[in-house]
């Protein structure tokens, strides 16, 4: 058995699941997600929990049966709690603000960079050099959060651009004199 597969997915009191053939609703306080699960996994509401189960031992059927219980578990959590992830600008005349819910950088190129959310997803800034990405689908969050990272990625010689809050990035020794 999958050890992940097997676990339930605990429902908190706010939480609704509707599961309609292989088309799974989850309803929370934040708001509503849906997932398509593959026909082979079944999905069952069991006394305030989701109960994931497969058909078979082989190792397709494995391997849907653990991501199955983990992006419903994503699911269940972003409907409730919400998904948060922190970016940190570093570098001379880097800084961000929000304009109505756009995100506008200046990252030391000509042009300020301009970052639209999707729906369900809100961009916060804790001062200049700071960004807040919430939202209650964790893949969309931590989507945005890599493109914003992407425009100008950390380098390692002046640790000038944009990382994780939780990233370290390993300095190198730059060049050295005579």
């Amino acid at each position: 058995m999958s050890r992940i597969g097997k676990k339930p997915i605990t429902l908190p009191a706010k939480v609704e699941v509707k599961i309609d053939g292989q088309q799974v609703t989850v309803n929370g306080p934040k708001g509503t997600l849906t997932h398509q699960v593959h026909p082979d996994i079944t999905v069952q509401v069991e006394e305030k929990s989701l109960v994931v189960t497969r058909p078979t031992d082989e190792r397709q059927h494995r391997a849907l049966h653990g991501l199955t219980r983990a992006l419903l578990a994503n699911m269940v959590t972003g409907v409730s709690d919400g998904f948060k992830r922190e970016l940190v600008i570093e570098g001379v005349g880097y800084s961000t603000e929000l304009r109505g819910k756009d995100l506008v950088m200046k990252l030391g190129y000509s042009h300020e960079i301009v970052v639209n959310p999707p729906a369900n997803v809100t961009f916060a800034t804790e001062g200049r050099q700071r960004i807040v990405i919430n939202g209650i689908d964790k893949q969309v969050v931590g989507q945005i959060a890599a493109n914003i990272r992407g425009l100008r990625p950390p380098e390692p010689y002046l640790g000038k651009g944009v990382r994780y809050s939780d990233e370290i990035i390993r300095r190198k020794a730059g060049k050295t004199g005579k």
